[in-house]
């Protein structure tokens, strides 16, 4: 099912979820425009990629290009992340501070065009709502710990894996978390693709649609834990799982908040 609005009011203009977007599609287009052309011969390919793997890559080969350099540069890959926690990457400086904050730049970082849609189209259709509630700033707050922390789940289940984690998923699953919370009954508009080409639109109440899509991630990502433990490629299901549990736990520990009213705008 895919998400494309819902009957919920909100009060306020969510700034905050447009500027994310915002910020996401630049990256993402500023990632489209880098160089992915390797070099011109298969020798400096070769020795272009050995020493690239052994620094800035951190073990993870992959080609030698300003496309593949700038993911493993800004990405999180979990073992250079807590060797450099640790102390054991021998990295200092700007270099050690680049990785420790690869888990708030990893969130803005996408692989590809569905990726990014589906991502920001969850965002456009629930952020705002949670943004009314929460306010602004505290939301702001609220959306980047949640993505470290999916980070950091992912990354606990494989601590030596050096493939890149990236993607706004973790922080948008915990928007979902709180949204299931605070607004269970609301009407999602979805569509069910058919054939590719027919879409359906149906509405169904929010924990519905939610609960769903929580029920296929845990599946999912109980289906490929042991590739997770082992550092293996694939869509990070624990990522999600972990931001949906904390975007729950934060809304129901704010549960009896109210905020004053406001004037209504609908969407």
């Amino acid at each position: 099912m895919i998400p494309i609005g819902d009957s919920n009011h909100r009060r306020t203009t969510p700034w905050v979820t447009y500027a994310i977007i915002a910020a996401n599609f630049l990256v993402f287009l500023g990632m489209l425009s880098l160089d992915a052309t390797p070099p011109a011969t298969r020798r400096e390919e070769a020795r272009q990629s050995v020493q690239q793997t052994r620094t800035i890559c951190y073990g993870y080969a992959t080609y030698p290009t300003d496309a593949d350099r700038f993911i493993c540069k800004y990405a999180f890959q979990p073992k250079e992340f807590f060797d450099t926690v640790g102390g054991e990457s021998g990295l200092t400086g700007s270099a050690r501070a680049v990785v420790l904050l690869s888990v708030v730049t990893a969130l803005f970082m996408h692989g590809g065009w569905l990726h990014i849609l589906g991502n920001m189209l969850f965002l456009w259709v629930f952020g705002d709502n949670v943004e009314d509630r929460l306010g602004h700033l505290r939301y702001l707050f609220f959306y980047l710990v949640a993505g470290v922390l999916a980070c950091l789940v992912q990354g606990a289940l494989s601590p030596g894996s050096v493939l890149p984690v990236l993607g706004a998923s973790g922080a948008v699953a915990g928007v979902l978390g709180a949204y299931l919370v605070w607004f269970p009954g609301t009407t999602v508009r979805v569509v069910i693709p058919f054939f590719i080409l027919i879409f359906i639109p149906i509405p169904v109440p929010a924990w519905l649609m939610i609960g769903l899509w929580f029920l296929q991630n845990l599946l999912s990502g109980y289906a490929t834990i042991a590739d997770a433990a082992t550092g293996g490629g694939g869509v990070a299901w624990f990522a999600h799982i972990g931001g949906f549990l904390f975007g729950m736990l934060v809304a129901i520990a704010a549960g009896r908040q109210r905020r004053r009213p406001a004037p209504r705008f609908a969407r």
